[in-house]
């Protein structure tokens, strides 16, 4: 697991223009590797907390820049450490599978694997790793569903035991627009497999229904741009849709020149929000926002390739002091997207995966039906 395992021709995606140069793309890819494990594991940052969607984030972003022997062996190290009944922890002391410090289980986390698998399989054509990790990817996406509402929507996490253990039904917009994803890449690897799973169809295509038209059956968490943009990026919402979301509150989450909010009314700007909006754009055809976005937040580029968090724009001030690998990951995604990278448009532009089955629904995809349709 080198740098110099990088494919000829892999960072030329990872160029853009003022955002990356061909040197600062090798110095983020190598800020994210200098923070793994030997075991695989990617935390935040070395004495931080490792949490399942944020390892793969950035193992997709190791992907992305060719370092393929690195993103396998963060994969690997989730099939090793996946819990009986399919998840993994909410968060791993500095990446250590035995210390574990949130003992719940979030079914978004848990999801993601499927959209990492999937990416490092078009990265790399591996049939023989879908193959090992076949079995992780299933059980993971068996735990969520296991956490789906009848409405479609996907019930937020499984209690630690000290707290009882117990399924929390409550959904999370952002949360269940990723599983979206997710559960569409599942899919894409079944069908790869030969290997049917009409549930999952199900599954997904009454989840992407309830993203759409039910917004009653989440959290209102609307005060947080990720709940904004996410039913873009997760690719529920497409075309015209995603168009009036993104335009309806784009004045309230963006701050030109600097980024995107995390949270209102905070003055506050992140990195990741910034990056996965950027991707958004991107997904919406809007490629020239997209730079934009990604060029404003150059601001939070350290000395050594990394990106701090956010910046308090009040106080002038970054906030966190923290060089996180998954801000680093998002931003090198956003990148790879926007330079054609094959693998990073599938998973997320979406165009080739399966979309499940739409359900019949009495609200007739309007939302403001009977209450039959409100479960």
């Amino acid at each position: 697991m080198t740098a110099s395992s990088r494919g000829p021709g892999r960072t030329e995606r990872l160029v853009l223009a003022g955002v990356l140069t061909a040197e600062q793309a090798a110095g983020t890819v190598a800020g994210i590797a200098a923070v793994q494990r030997p075991d695989g594991a990617i935390p935040w940052f070395r004495g931080h907390h490792l949490d399942p969607w944020d390892h793969v984030e950035a193992a997709m972003a190791l992907d992305a820049a060719g370092e393929h022997a690195r993103a396998e062996a963060a994969y690997r190290w989730l099939a090793d450490h996946q819990n009986p009944d399919g998840s993994w922890y909410a968060a791993y002391a500095d990446g250590d599978a035995d210390e574990p410090t949130d003992l719940s289980r979030e079914t978004n986390f848990v999801a993601y694997v499927a959209v990492g698998v999937w990416h490092h399989y078009l990265s790399t054509g591996d049939d023989a790793f879908l193959d090992r990790m076949w079995p992780t990817v299933y059980a993971a996406v068996e735990f969520v569903l296991a956490l789906q509402q009848p409405g479609g929507q996907i019930g937020w996490k499984r209690e630690s035991p000290e707290d009882g253990g117990g399924d929390v039904a409550d959904a999370l917009l952002t949360g269940s627009s990723s599983i979206h994803q997710a559960l569409r890449c599942a899919l894409a690897i079944a069908e790869h497999r030969e290997e049917p799973q009409p549930d999952w169809e199900l599954a997904v295509g009454l989840l992407g229904h309830a993203i759409r038209h039910h917004p009653e059956r989440f959290l209102d968490k609307s005060r947080y741009s990720m709940d904004w943009y996410y039913p873009v990026l997760g690719g529920a919402l497409t075309g015209p849709a995603a168009k009036e979301r993104i335009e309806e509150h784009w004045d309230d989450f963006v701050v030109p020149g600097l980024g995107v909010r995390c949270v209102l009314p905070n003055p506050w700007v992140t990195g990741g929000e910034s990056c996965e909006l950027a991707l958004a754009l991107w997904v919406m055809g809007e490629s020239d926002r997209a730079v934009e976005i990604l060029q404003w937040i150059q601001h939070l580029r350290a000395e050594n390739g990394m990106y701090w968090t956010g910046y308090v724009f009040e106080d002038k001030a970054v906030w966190p002091e923290e060089l996180t690998t998954w801000t680093a990951g998002s931003l090198l995604l956003a990148v790879a997207a926007l330079g054609g990278d094959e693998a990073t448009t599938a998973v997320f532009g979406g165009e080739r995966l399966p979309a499940g089955l739409e359900p019949e629904c009495p609200c007739g995809g309007s939302g403001q039906g009977p209450s039959a349709c409100r479960r």
